[in-house]
């Protein structure tokens, strides 16, 4: 090798080994995603790690390849157009979108270009988040927990566990967006049961204990909380003031239920965030949207407190019992 050519070949290689360290560093920053979520932190723990292990399977861990912005609007709903044109400022390279439907609509008003993957319980058609469940438009895909649409089956239950309840209260978030669905329904659902329907509406929890108090004076027998982000992050208060008062209480999420509540009913929601996680990071590695049809739950759970059912004095059966997914003695 000629000297003139061994000088170059040794700066070649000096000069690689200097610069090799930083495009390392390059190569290896994680990308940056945001979760932008209408609850709050401490109530979505077990949700975050489903999702987390979602993108896990898909090939991204968090602190290694991949960095999640978190966005929690705890219940004020006024919160998320702001969060999610901040998630946008950042350059995010995703926004998953979860805790009813006005997080995706607050992204979607954000950004036509950056991909949303959301986790709603309403229908995300007639929410106007996708056109068509099998080929979403746009930017936007997710899953669909059908939970504002299962009112009537947790009526239904509520009645057979509490057949003496002749009159049944049922608390609706005014705010939620598929309010008006679900009014329907536990009208439509009570009037085919043929017990009186006390219909209280909620979006506090001053207006949670007013409604308490309502349903004790029109002396109704049993109550059920409607599938909504606000009543989720509450459920450890609506169990409390329903054992208080000796009513017997339904909601949407198993936790409910967990804490002191008699009875839930809906969807696995860890099962509909991890698929989330698993939609998001498919993206990630370059999926499409439109090619990603959004998913339904195809599992769902229901979970009775025989520890509550006893305070209550309630008998429960065991037909009932083995129907339960779970059951908290």
């Amino acid at each position: 090798m000629k000297r003139r050519q061994f000088i170059r070949a040794l700066g070649g290689a000096a000069t690689s080994s200097v610069l090799w360290p930083f495009m390392a560093q390059a190569q290896q920053e994680p990308v940056v995603i945001g979760v932008l979520h209408s609850g709050s932190a401490d109530d979505q723990v077990n949700l975050v790690a489903a999702a987390r292990q979602g993108l896990k399977e898909a090939g991204y861990t968090e602190g290694q390849n991949i960095r999640i912005e978190y966005r929690w609007a705890e219940g004020r709903y006024d919160l998320l157009p702001g969060m999610a044109a901040d998630l946008v400022d950042r350059r995010v390279a995703l926004i998953i979108a979860a805790g009813g439907t006005d997080p995706a609509r607050a992204a979607m008003a954000a950004t036509s270009i950056i991909p949303i993957v959301f986790v709603s319980a309403a229908d995300p058609v007639r929410a106007g988040l996708v056109a068509s469940l099998s080929r979403p438009d746009g930017n936007v895909t997710g899953i669909n927990m059908i939970g504002a649409m299962l009112e009537a089956k947790r009526l239904e239950l509520l009645r057979e566990l509490v057949p003496q309840a002749s009159t049944i209260g049922v608390l609706i978030n005014p705010k939620y967006p598929a309010a008006k669905i679900q009014t329907q329904e536990v009208q439509d659902a009570t009037a085919r049961l043929g017990v009186k329907l006390v219909l209280l509406n909620a979006s506090t929890e001053q207006e949670v204990d007013a409604a308490f108090a309502d349903l004790v004076e029109q002396k109704a027998g049993a109550v059920l909380a409607c599938n909504d982000p606000f009543f989720g992050s509450y459920r450890g208060k609506l169990a409390a003031l329903a054992l208080r008062h000796k009513l017997p209480a339904m909601s949407f999420r198993r936790e409910f239920a967990e804490i002191g509540g008699l009875l839930s009913y809906g969807a696995v929601f860890e099962e509909s965030y991890r698929q989330a996680g698993v939609y998001a990071g498919r993206i990630l590695k370059g999926a499409k949207t439109t090619d990603l049809p959004v998913m339904q739950p195809t599992k769902f759970e229901m979970v009775v407190n025989l520890k509550t059912a006893k305070a209550l004095g309630l008998a429960v059966s065991e037909s009932f019992l083995l129907r339960a997914d779970q059951i908290i003695e």
